[in-house]
């Protein structure tokens, strides 16, 4: 696939196979889809060896693109991460079938019984950046719900999506089910994804999870509806009322446990009556090694302009002092991405004013950001977190990629 046209046409061919396994898809049994998602995470195990080569092959070429030591996070497997893709796989295999499921019955005095109930999507298009490891969340959802799916991954992780797509498709062997289930692109051409971007004829939604530069192409060039996953600008405001304890264990957590992820904290706002801990917030981030960007506190040097709405992914973070709590309400409405936003406080009446006046998909109170993210909510992988608010929003498991369609049942009933 070396010219537009090639790709065009292997693009198109991969949406038509991937509509008629979706076709199927549609009425295959429960029992078929654990069984092919535990299959892919016996495969997935008993083949980590050549994963891990894989990804030794995406690391290298990595480390020549220059990426920052955050990504290079993102894009490593090592044996602890490729048991949590199988633990993820076998997750999503446990989890009840949302396809056929009745979400509301009602009868009507005309003797009609309507039932609006579950219903795949279709054919689903994901274009993800850097983490191999999506490939199997995106795959098993897309296979549970009962959907089709085309994977784009980075360039960066071409090597280890490659190996670990290989491992779905045993799992859709031993299931007995289309291998055309889930596909991935296979090439690092960009082409790829303009194509799989207007493909209406065959794909009923793009899932585009990474960056922002990401994203907005995808808004900009879709012809197919998008679930827009934006960067996470992710805040945490400390309330005057907060425990200095749990402001001081939530911070660190949020900020360093893993910086590269959406869910990672990138900016402080600190109410003016709280400076003292916000300045201890502060001098705990720097000695763990964070650059603090800071206004009104003392941090590692003086913020910009450009540090309010910057997504760091990296041991970076910018602060504030605001003047109360209705500042910070202000100042995430202008910098942030509807996310995931964190209040640190003990006074109920603040914890409900900041999650009434803010519409973030994601907003916690007491708790790191780093729980941003779809296993930690008990879906046990997710696609991606949606920050818009048509159909999905927040995190993007089995039941949020389905549709649904109304059955009306009667007894030779005629309207009047």
């Amino acid at each position: 696939m070396k010219d537009m046209d090639n790709i065009a046409a292997a693009m198109t061919d991969l949406g038509a196979r991937a509509k008629a396994a979706a076709a199927e898809l549609a009425f295959a049994r429960p029992e078929q889809k654990q069984k092919a998602l535990e299959a892919a995470a016996d495969a997935v195990w008993a083949k980590r060896e050549e994963i891990k080569a894989a990804n030794a092959r995406d690391m290298e070429f990595g480390r020549e693109k220059g990426l920052s030591a955050a990504m290079m996070d993102r894009l490593m497997l090592d044996d602890a991460r490729i048991q949590g893709i199988c633990d993820g796989l076998r997750a999503v295999a446990g989890q009840d079938d949302p396809v056929g499921a009745v979400m509301e019955e009602w009868d009507r005095p005309t003797g009609l019984n309507i039932q609006r109930v579950r219903t795949p999507l279709g054919v689903v298009g994901v274009i993800y950046e850097s983490r191999p490891n999506v490939t199997a969340d995106a795959g098993a959802l897309c296979l549970k719900s009962g959907n089709a799916v085309i994977l784009r991954g980075g360039s960066e992780g071409f090597n280890s999506s490659t190996a670990i797509h290989a491992c779905l498709v045993e799992g859709l062997q031993a299931a007995g089910l289309p291998e055309d289930a889930i596909q991935l692109v296979p090439t690092r051409d960009r082409a790829a994804v303009s194509a799989l971007l207007t493909m209406t004829d065959y794909v009923d939604v793009i899932v585009p999870r990474g960056g922002k530069g990401l994203v907005g192409l995808v808004q900009r060039e879709a012809r197919v509806p998008v679930f827009a996953h934006l960067e996470g600008i992710v805040h945490i405001y400390i309330d005057p009322s907060a425990d200095p304890q749990k402001a001081l264990d939530v911070v660190l957590n949020a900020k360093t446990r893993r910086t590269g992820i959406c869910g990672a904290a990138e900016c402080l706002l600190v109410h003016k009556d709280a400076v003292e801990l916000g300045q201890q917030l502060v001098d705990m981030l720097k000695d763990a090694g964070v650059a603090v960007h800071a206004e009104g506190l003392n941090g590692t040097d003086a913020a910009g302009p450009d540090d309010w709405g910057k997504e760091y992914l990296d041991m970076e973070i910018a602060a504030r002092v605001v003047d109360d709590l209705d500042g910070a309400i202000a100042h995430i409405r202008t910098y942030g991405s509807n996310h995931t936003d964190c209040i640190i406080a003990e006074d109920q009446a603040a914890v409900d004013r900041f999650f009434e006046r803010l519409d973030s998909a994601i907003l916690m109170h007491n708790a790191s950001t780093q729980f941003a993210d779809g296993g930690e909510f008990g879906m046990g992988a997710e696609i991606g977190i949606a920050t818009g608010k048509m159909h999905a929003r927040g995190p993007v498991g089995a039941a949020q990629l389905t549709s649904f369609k109304y059955l009306v049942r009667g007894d030779g009933t005629v309207r009047a």
